[in-house]
């Protein structure tokens, strides 16, 4: 027996399934227009803590003065990157003004480079704007070729007053001198210089030596000598920063 829909039949079967239809059509259109689920973001491993080196306990600080010197100071360099060494230099500013590329190398070896004046003047006996002048172009000198100011003042001939500090503290320099005098610039032959650097040693002793200021080949020829009967002794080497 064949079973025919009414013409009323026929229209709410015919709206069932357009109902049915859109239903579907607006479940995909739903399901589209759903942002997809993104995984979480990768987090980039944390930074490693930096490496820092402890400073040694038993040690002494090497200076170096009058510097810098085409002739002696890449050769103070070379010994001091052999034994692994760091080492202040206390500079004259027109010297580095004429060879500001072996400052600029002193310091891109990891040394510290400090105020010695500008030419190795008695502040002792310079007026207020003498005295400026003497560690101001020091510092700019310095200041152009290696890009630091140095916060250290080494007064020539270890002259030190009452006025000498005071004038170095209102510029905000603290001034150093040393412990040992190697006395190097008088030149009384390698030997006798080793002997005054190792005799008198301790630890925290500021060693005075040259890289400048004349002929500093006993200096040079005394140096790795002495770096090793140091190390031997178990003493480390420390820089300079006032």
């Amino acid at each position: 027996m064949e079973t025919r829909l009414t013409r009323t039949g026929q229209r709410l079967t015919g709206l069932a399934m357009l109902v049915a239809v859109s239903a579907v059509i607006g479940t995909i259109v739903v399901a589209a227009a759903r942002p997809h689920a993104q995984p979480p973001p990768v987090q980039p491993p944390a930074a490693a803590a930096p490496v820092t080196t402890p400073l040694p306990t038993k040690y002494v600080v090497l200076t170096f003065d009058d510097g810098p010197d085409p002739a002696y100071t890449p050769k103070v360099l070379e010994v001091l990157a052999k034994y692994d060494v760091k080492a202040t230099f206390f500079e004259v500013g027109k010297n580095v003004a004429k060879h500001p590329e072996l400052t600029k190398a002193i310091h891109s070896a990891g040394h510290s480079i400090q105020n010695h004046t500008w030419a190795h003047a008695d502040l002792r006996h310079q007026t207020a704007a003498g005295f400026q002048k003497q560690v101001g172009d020091t510092d700019q000198a310095i200041r152009s070729a290696a890009g630091i100011t140095p916060t250290c003042l080494r007064p020539p001939y270890g002259g030190v007053s009452a006025t000498v500090r005071q004038r170095a503290k209102a510029l905000g320099k603290d001034l150093v001198l040393w412990t040992i005098d190697s006395r190097d610039w008088s030149k009384p032959g390698t030997p006798e210089i080793e002997k005054r650097v190792l005799g008198a040693v301790k630890s925290g002793s500021v060693i005075l030596m040259h890289d400048g200021g004349g002929n500093r080949s006993q200096t040079i020829a005394a140096l790795p000598s002495i770096l090793e009967k140091l190390k031997a002794q178990g003493y480390g080497f420390r820089t300079l920063s006032c």
